[in-house]
């Protein structure tokens, strides 16, 4: 999955798969997690969110299935 750098205090990188409709965060931690499910409209509000974090946290996180995921080195 191709990742794209953000800007944002929570999150470094995010990459989509339309196919799997799965959505990949690393966050500044560098834990990175993968959701399931998520629908490609989260994702495009998500990439146009002025707030990446906020938009996590009041969209994704604690709505899709989501488990972590060991990443390989950036």
């Amino acid at each position: 999955m191709n990742l794209t750098t953000v800007e944002s205090s929570m999150i470094h990188a995010v990459g989509y798969d339309p196919e799997t409709r799965t959505l990949e965060v690393v966050f500044n931690t560098g834990k990175t997690y993968q959701y399931y499910d998520v629908p490609p409209e989260e994702y495009a509000g998500l990439m146009a969110a002025e707030s990446k974090g906020s938009y996590m946290r009041s969209h994704i996180i604690d709505s899709y299935a989501y488990a972590p995921l060991r990443r390989r080195r950036r």
